[in-house]
């Protein structure tokens, strides 16, 4: 028998499945924990499975105690066995939605989710997905593979999109961030809106699914052009003599029509570098050219090179130095601060190009100890920062200290040997 998915939500005896457990997914978990549901979590990868089962977190900003709390309690459970999904009542999908070399859209692992998941879905279940995409994905990607699997969208099978909201590090809490909502069809949009309202502070309701897609890419296209606005102007004012900071500061005094945003050596994080390319590549297929967002995504992935252009322009007038063979120190290898996340951080660019130009390059930052990279920038996965390497040298020092001091005790008859022992004498 379908489940009767409205007296769930009603009751509050709702299931939840929340596939991806990283900088979204787990906050996500802990939002509908704290508000006394049952959960089920899902990730590929053993070595999440594995840290989350011991009471560990991956994830800086999220400790370790919240991790226990929920594990301990017995209403939240970790798996990579997808045929779980047929334990749950409603399914959240928060997996990453990458680009391609091509700056296509990667939506391999939205597509792998809903086929894995598409088998094991009781009928009446709730799907709603979370990732950034562009609109139409939802329609057009999961929408497909969950009726091939012979569920009926609307019918057999409720499907929506919420974009996600997280802001990591920024100490707001994920429940008070308004949740959208949008279906594929009306019942679809009212029982996700019911679901969220079980866990989060407010809920918006849109028209359909596009819409809410469309809402979650208008809100980073509009941060990666202003950023992209604030970088070029950066560049022109320093042409003039001008500081930019300054202009910034007294520029937001203005208490309408002006809101800050600051330059930077690029952008980070898995939204702003990457929305502007989704709807110009979707905007393209349907005959529009979206030439102020793409010209913006291009002055923002632009500025690393810029900057390292910049320093070796200083490096030269001031030292008469090149940067082959300067020794360079990043301080900060996070896309943001206070947080350890290295997700499309132009930090981790910066030290590819400064190094292609024969610099010596060395990063210091008290959240990440240690790059750990994907498929971008792997050459770069296990290196150590410069804190954890000078304590690495000097317990090499300090042991090779020991060592001789050591010898010379035995050798004179002192204490750390048998009776009458001696290391044999070197020629």
């Amino acid at each position: 028998m379908p489940l009767d998915l409205g007296q769930k939500l009603a009751d509050r005896t709702v299931t939840i499945g929340v596939v991806g457990l990283g900088y979204v997914g787990l906050p996500l978990v802990n939002v509908f924990w704290e508000a006394g549901l049952r959960l089920v979590g899902f990730d590929t990868d053993p070595a999440k499975i594995e840290q989350l089962r011991a009471g560990r977190s991956y994830i800086k900003h999220f400790t370790d105690a919240r991790v226990q709390a929920m594990i301990g309690s017995g209403r939240f459970a970790v798996t990579s066995d997808f045929s779980e999904a047929a334990t749950v009542d409603a399914v959240l999908i928060c997996v990453p939605t990458p680009l391609l070399h091509n700056r296509h859209p990667d939506l391999s692992y939205v597509e792998a989710t809903a086929e894995s998941l598409a088998p094991h879905i009781r009928a009446g279940s709730l799907v709603v997905l979370e990732s950034t995409t562009y609109p139409g994905t939802t329609r057009e990607v999961v929408a497909p593979r969950l009726e091939q699997a012979g569920l009926r969208c609307g019918e057999t099978v409720f499907l929506a999109y919420s974009p996600e909201r997280e802001d990591p590090g920024s100490g707001v809490e994920t429940r008070s961030i308004t949740k959208v909502v949008g279906g594929l069809d009306e019942a679809s949009t009212d029982h996700a809106a019911a679901l969220y309202r079980l866990a989060f502070d407010s809920v918006h309701l849109v028209r359909d699914a596009d819409t809410a897609e469309a809402v979650k890419i208008t809100e980073n296209v509009f941060r990666a052009v202003n950023i992209a606005l604030v970088n070029e102007l950066k560049t022109i004012f320093t042409a003039m003599g001008v500081d930019v900071w300054e202009v910034i500061e007294a520029a937001k005094t203005k208490p309408f029509g002006y809101m800050p945003f600051y330059p930077g050596p690029g952008l980070g994080g898995h939204c702003i570098p990457i929305d502007p390319f989704y709807l110009a590549w979707r905007a393209r297929s349907f005959g529009q050219e979206a030439r102020f967002v793409e010209l913006a995504g291009e002055i923002n992935r632009a500025m690393p090179a810029r900057v390292v252009d910049v320093l070796g322009k200083a490096l030269r007038e001031r030292s008469g130095k090149a940067l082959r063979g300067a020794k360079v120190l990043l301080l900060g290898v996070a896309y943001k601060r206070n947080i350890d996340d290295l997700r499309e951080s132009p930090s981790l660019e910066l030290i590819d190009l400064l190094e292609q130009q024969g610099a010596a390059v060395d990063f210091y930052d008290p959240y990440i100890p240690v790059i750990r990279t994907g498929r971008e920038h792997a050459r770069l996965n296990g290196r150590v920062g410069a804190h954890l390497a000078r304590r690495r040298d000097r317990r090499l020092r300090c042991g090779a200290d020991r060592h001789r001091s050591r010898r010379r005790r035995l050798r004179a008859g002192g204490q750390g040997g048998e009776a009458g022992h001696r290391y044999p004498e070197r020629r």
